[in-house]
């Protein structure tokens, strides 16, 4: 899979921030700047910028620009977007994430995926359960549902990269709309068996139903990991 290009300039942006080039609360040169310079387009800058705004790494003024946040106190290395939809590969690197394929099939979907996905019980759906590790460690535990009409194709090959990736790219679909909820969870014997979890563990979980543009929901799932390996924050930069 080859890195999209507002990855690329997003990592240069936050090198430049880290190593002083771009100083906490002074402005970034303005996106044509920065186009110009780094040699892709306008959009690809404000795609990486609003990435970066995600991570909590720059805010916006209406106006003025964007400038530089600076160091965040309570920010971790655990600490993950909640409104970041790119994939793990993209958001933490191809060549940290692998993943382990627990069980890939094609069946009828319960009466559960079936609200959730608005299908009929004669459409038949991908569940898709993988284990994503980081730097070969344990890290997310997916348990994926997805309409076969609307993600043809899909297979291992697929599912050992991103799914994301692939629907985005191969498929030419985008996401327009998505409802998550995360909450705490006990550990069960999936979770103690794939992600390394003891009894007491507390387990993050995160739900959610993702739609396209068109309105069509194409995905269900949840994604389970330990108390210790990811945060999900939200960055909020308006008026409240």
């Amino acid at each position: 899979m080859t890195e999209a290009k507002y990855l690329k300039i997003a990592r240069i942006i936050q090198n430049r921030i880290k190593d002083g080039t771009y100083q906490a609360q002074e402005p970034l040169p303005d996106q044509e700047a920065l186009a110009q310079e780094l040699g892709v387009s306008r959009l690809t800058v404000k795609k990486a910028l609003d990435g970066l705004e995600r991570k909590g790494l720059l805010y916006k003024q209406s106006g003025l620009g964007t400038f530089v946040l600076g160091d965040i106190p309570i920010q971790t290395d655990h600490d993950t977007s909640a409104s970041v939809f790119s994939g793990l590969q993209e958001e933490i690197g191809e060549e940290k994430i692998t993943s382990d394929i627990i069980k890939f099939a094609i069946e009828f979907p319960s009466e559960q995926v079936q609200k959730n996905l608005r299908l009929k019980s004669s459409d038949p759906v991908y569940e898709v359960l993988r284990l994503r590790r980081l730097e070969a460690n344990p890290f997310v535990l997916e348990h994926t549902y997805m309409p076969v009409k609307l993600v043809p194709n899909l297979d291992e090959t697929v599912l050992k990269g991103s799914i994301y990736h692939y629907i985005h790219h191969n498929l030419g679909l985008k996401f327009g709309t998505a409802y998550r909820k995360i909450r705490a969870s006990k550990a069960t014997a999936w979770d103690k068996k794939y992600l390394e979890a003891k009894q007491d563990d507390p387990i993050l979980e995160l739900e959610q139903i993702i739609w396209l543009t068109n309105g069509h929901p194409i995905e269900y799932s949840t994604s389970r990991n330990r108390f210790d390996t990811r945060n999900y924050v939200v960055f909020q930069n308006k008026d409240f």
